[in-house]
Parts: C-alpha cells; structure tokens; sequence
C-alpha cells in the first residue's frame, strides 16, 4: 500500500514540475505592436511579404495572416510563419504583380497565455483606392458560435468535476473517513472524475475549430488536434488527462482502503469521543472498564494498534490526493492569465491555491449535503464548518490579488467586460458566504439538538423499562388462574373489524412518519441542508462565472474597442452619427480622464470625410470645458467595426497645433462602426470615450 502511494506521490510530483516548469513570463494577450507595411501607409511597390510584430509570443495556422486585394481576392501565398525564427512575429509571402490600391491585412493568433487574437488593418500600394472586401473572408476571425458554447460549456463542466472530485475526495479524508463505504458518495467521486475526463476530451478536440472560426464538423480532424497538442493549452490538457488516469488508481485506493474498514471503529479521536457521548458505553466495539488497570491500558493499546493502518492509510491518501490535486490545479494555471503578465512567480502558486480553495468549498459542499442524508455525524460537520471558513480565508486573499493584477485600475471595473464579470463574482461570493453564515447557525443548533435528543431517547429508554415492568404485573394480576384475561371486553375488541382497520391505519402512519423522520432527520439537519442546497446553487453561478473570466482578457485596453459598440449610447450620451457617402461627418464626443487639470476634461470633435468606405480625411480637435483647445500628452484615434471583428484600425494623426489633429483612416467595409478617442491628460489619468457611426 505504501510503495504504491509513494510511486503515485512520485509520479504526481515530477508531473507538476514538468508543467510549471513550462511556464514563463510574458504579457497577458498578446497586442500587436508594429507591422510592416505599417498600418494606413502608402508603399511606392507592391511588397514582398507582410510582416507582424507582437508584443508576445503567438502560435500560427495555417491561416493565421490573410491579404485581401480591393477586390476582396485572397492574394498571399498561404504561407504563414515566424520571421527568422522570432515567435513573437508573424510573416505571409505575397504573390507578385500585384496592382494599385487598398489591401486589408485579416490576422488570428494564439497568445501565450492561451487565448485566440484577431484584427486587421490596411494599407495602400501606389495610392489608396475604394476596397469592397467580402465579409465571409473575414468570418473566419470570429470563432463559430456553436463550437464557442460547446467549448466554454466544456470549459463549465471541466471547473466543477474538479471542484466536486477534489472536494468530496477531501471531505472524505479529512471530516468523514467513513463516507468512502457510502454509495452516494461513491457516486459523487466517480462523477467527478468522469465528468473532468469527458471536458476535458471535449475541449481539446474543440480548441481547433475555436482557435480558427471553423465548425464542428472539424472537430475530430487530426492534424488541428496534433497542432493544439503543440500549444501550451494542449500540453496542459494532455498533462491533465495523464492526472487523470493517476486519479482513477487514487479513487480505487481510497475506496479500497476507507470505504472496507471496519464500520464499529471510529473516525477519529475527535469523532470518537463525540460519538461515545451521544451512544454510551454500551456501543458496540467499546470495552467497559475492567477495573485493572492493567488490563484497560492492553485493551486500548490493542485499540491503538488495530486502528493505526487505517491512519497510516489515510495519510498517505492524503498526500498523494494533495499532490494530485494541486497538479491537476496547475494544468488550468499554467494555460491562463496567472501564467503571463506581471509577478507570474507568485501568481501561479496563488492561482493554484485559488482553485483548491474553491474545491475544498464547493465540492465539500456537495458532499455534505449527501453526508445529512446518511448519518452524518454532528463533529463530521462542525470539522468541514472549520475547513470552510479557512478556503473562504483564502480565496478572498488570492482573489483579491487576482483581481488587481487582472483588472488594474478602479475605472475598468465597471469600464471593461472582465471587470463587470468580476464584480458579478464578487457578489455570488459575498452571497454564498451570507448564506454560509446562516449554515454555521445551524450547525450550532444541530449541535445542540442531537445532544438534547440523545439524552431524550436514555430517558424515554428508561422510561419505556419501567413501563413494561409496571405493564407485566398488571397483566398477572388481571389474569385468572387459567391465565386468561378477566376483561370481556377485550376479547371482542380483537374480534372487531373496524378496531383492526383503525389499528392498522395508526400503526401505517406510524411508520411513514419515522421513515419520512429518518430520512430528513431533526430539524436543524434539515435546515443545515436546505442552507447548504443554496450555497451550491450559488457555487454553479460562481463557476459558470468564472469561466467567463478565463475567457475574457483581462486589462481596460483589450475591451475599449470590442466591447464599445454595445456601450456606446450610455459612453457618449448622445445617440450614433449616420453618414452619406461623400459628405462631411462630426463626431462630438465628450471626455473626462478623471484628473484635476484644466485638460482633463472637455470634449473631442472628430470630423470625417467623405464618410464613406476607402480613404477618408480626419480632423480631431480637443477642446477643454472652457471651450479653449486642450494640448495633452497622448491622443489616439481607432475605427472599429464589431460585427466583422474588424479593428482597431487606428488613424494616421499629425499636430496641427495646440489641441488640433490631422490624418486619415482607411474604412474598407460599410456598417455600424465604433470611434474611439483615447485621451491621456496626465502620467495616470486617460480616458478612452466611444461614439457609433454608420457608414454607408
């Protein structure tokens, strides 16, 4: 028993190792930095290739980088790959001869920290021209609607087997040894580890078709599992399926080793005394005292002996389940956003911690609500009660530092997707713990209740004694001498058909009460359970939630385009811009970066023209509340059009002077478009304000 859990506590270790070690630091998402030709220029020649520089590494498909021509003809060679060996680079031959005009360059990539990025941008050969690029091109940069569900159902139903399979493991070893020879429990560990190998099957045949926008149907094609593999989400999944198959040699054990010890020997020294208290001395497998004490000390050394594989078992179940736990943890934050980005030296073992906190709470909770239902002892739940409040400790701890280095600034809590998923978390988490406290409470009274009706039943024990004595020599004193009973009436009571039918409808619910008793227990373990039933449906928002939040990335800069369109009207206070091909279109839009300076606040006036798709003129003034115009350190101009995942595209802007602006934007598509203006006013204060327009 022991070589084995020390070769699975091995195996498990060096596994970890191997994953973590993989990780390094880099930034969270990766951002395109540079391209060349660079973006909304003019080249002289048709170039030979296209080239993008980001500011992480990135993993390429096949067609990662696409180059439309006016026309909206594919014109690149389709052969994608890194510059010189530079992965944060990525570089398509074109074809040569090519003519006049207005190309648009469609990217999709693989960040590091897992998460697929697109845009697109233009730029010009000869002299810009109008480009009518095909929308269907440009679908591919959006991931396909049906594998997205699927895949982040996947990812829902990959959080809570871990949590439940975890969870019940630990409530198992540590509050209730005894729960492994319980079916429902049973049930629970192999539902858990099912459920975690199905997701995680799942999404690793589905990251293909999500990475590139394609169907379903591609799901089980090969060659897009073999390049996922290649990735560091796959090496992670594939990490976690190699766990798994260790946890499958774990649940047998624990099942083994717990679930056939001997059901009279106690939990634990704790469990043991409280069991002794509510039971007695009569309980089966307890010696009374001899009165030598010679022979009390042998006894209870037997009694130590006897009881100390199952300790040795536990223990080293306990380790090896730890270990195991931790590295499947790791397998989710060694592909997300603890593994890029700022102090990845402490976000990955906090991001670890996190997720087993979570487990030991929510799946704990699942598998105290099986417990109530089958005897589970009053210092089972007190002990898991403990335990609970101790991950609540921790996950408030590392979420709090998650939620700072993922969100940043006060203003994208509620001005970026990631920061509003947080808050919603913040608050399922601060309603399980008010419902948790309600739990505590009635963990107290069951506490108190049991004890109370324990030393009811020795009393009506007691009682029911006296009775019957008290009942027998009055029966011998009504008998005659035959021993047959003096009272006539009682011989024609059991002759009585309608007495019977009434005795027996007593005595049937008589017995539907205690079974319905047995079942729900007192009434503080019915309503520890009711609470409880709260706390887990809660927990399924928390997870679903946080999914949502492994998906979105995190930072105010990675949203303030993609997610304007639907925030446009509350941002700029006035309803969208509508443009006519070949007039003259003003943008007010109005700002304020927060600060205390005199150009901190105004608003900007974005002009276009001729408003329509191709080239268009921009002229940008920024005036503060005064009316006077605001110089500031930093501006920036970006078009976006959400509904093709198309942008930012931003604009060539050139001072004209104090508060004034000059460029152009290249608009290749008609439909409801974004303009954003971000505005710096100072070293921290800056503001990023979005307003619609329609073109064509």
């Amino acid at each position: 028993m022991l070589k084995r859990l020390g070769a699975l506590v091995a195996a498990l270790g060096a596994a970890l190792v191997l994953l973590l070690g993989t990780a390094g630091p880099a930034a969270a998402h990766a951002a395109l930095v540079t391209t060349d030709p660079a973006q909304n220029s003019v080249v002289p020649q048709a170039p030979a290739a296209v080239t993008l520089t980001f500011s992480e590494k990135v993993s390429l498909s096949s067609d990662s980088v696409r180059v439309l021509s006016p026309a909206g003809k594919q014109v690149d060679a389709g052969d994608p790959g890194h510059l010189d060996g530079r992965t944060d680079t990525a570089r398509v031959s074109l074809n040569s001869g090519l003519p006049n005009g207005t190309y648009t360059v469609a990217w999709r990539a693989v960040s590091e920290d897992s998460h697929p990025v697109g845009g697109a941008f233009t730029f010009s050969i000869g002299a810009p021209s109008a480009t009518s690029v095909s929308t269907g091109a440009l679908q591919s940069a959006k991931a396909d609607s049906l594998v997205a569900a699927v895949y982040g159902l996947g990812r829902v139903v990959a959080y809570a087997s871990f949590a439940l399979l975890a969870g019940v493991a630990a409530f198992v070893l540590i509050c209730w040894p005894k729960g492994a020879a319980v079916r429902s429990v049973q049930r629970l560990l192999m539902t858990g580890w099912i459920g975690l190998l199905a997701a995680t099957v799942a999404v690793l045949l589905l990251r293909g078709p999500y990475e590139r926008g394609s169907g379903i149907s591609v799901a089980l094609d090969l060659s897009l599992v073999r390049s996922t593999l290649e990735e560091r989400i796959g090496t992670a999944l594939s990490s976690r399926l190699l766990l798994l198959a260790a946890g499958g040699v774990f649940l047998s054990l624990l099942v083994g080793q717990l679930g056939q010890s001997d059901a009279s020997a106690p939990d634990d020294t704790e469990g043991a005394e409280a069991t002794k208290a509510a039971e007695g001395p009569a309980r089966t497998g307890d010696a009374e005292p001899t009165g030598d004490a010679e022979e009390d000390e042998l006894r209870r050394l037997e009694q130590l002996a006897a009881a100390r594989p199952q300790r040795d078992a536990r223990l080293g179940l306990g380790i090896a389940g730890l270990v195991l736990a931790t590295a499947l943890a790791a397998t989710w934050a060694a592909a997300d956003h603890a593994a890029v980005g700022i102090q990845v030296w402490l976000a990955l073992p906090l991001g670890i911690l996190h997720l087993l906190a979570m487990a030991l709470w929510l799946g704990g909770l699942t598998a105290l609500v099986a417990g109530l239902r089958n005897g589970l002892p009053v210092a089972a739940v007190e002990r898991f009660s403990k335990l609970a409040l101790g991950a609540v400790s921790v996950l408030a701890a590392t979420g709090l530092y998650q939620s700072w280095r993922g969100v940043g600034s006060w203003g994208a809590l509620v001005d970026t997707e990631y920061g509003r998923l947080l808050l919603v978390k913040i608050g399922c988490v601060v309603a399980m713990v008010g419902v948790a406290w309600i739990s505590r409470a009635w963990v107290a009274r069951l506490r108190t209740g049991e004890a109370a009706e324990a030393e009811e039943s020795a009393g009506n024990a007691a009682d029911a004694e006296v009775t019957a004595s008290v009942s027998v020599g009055a029966s011998v004193r009504d008998d005659g001498a035959d021993g047959s009973p003096t009272d006539p009436g009682t011989a024609d009571e059991a002759d009585d058909p309608v007495r019977q039918a009434q005795l027996a409808r007593q005595q049937a619910a008589r017995r539907t009460a205690t079974v319905q008793r047995t079942q729900d227990g007192p009434p503080a373990r019915a309503g520890l359970r009711r609470s409880v039933l709260v706390e887990s449906a809660v927990a399924v928002v928390v997870l679903v939630v946080t999914t949502m939040l492994t998906n979105s990335p995190p930072g105010r800069v990675a949203q303030a385009a993609t997610g304007s369109s639907a925030t446009a009207p509350a941002n700029s206070g006035a309803p969208g811009a509508s443009s006519v091909p070949g007039k003259t279109v003003e943008l007010r839009i109005p700002y304020d970066t927060g600060g205390r300076t005199p150009n901190a606040k105004g608003t900007a006036t974005v002009t276009l023209s001729p408003a329509s798709t191709g080239p268009n003129t921009v002229k940008l003034s920024l005036d503060d509340s005064s009316g006077k115009p605001a110089e500031v350190p930093e501006l920036q101009l970006a078009f976006t059009l959400p509904d093709r995942d198309l942008g930012p595209l931003p604009a060539s802007l050139n001072a004209e002077g104090p508060g004034r602006w000059s460029g152009t934007a290249q608009l290749p598509l008609a439909g409801d478009w974004v303009v954003s203006v971000t505005v710096r006013s100072s070293d921290i204060d800056q503001s990023t304000e979005v307003k619609s327009l329609k073109i064509g």
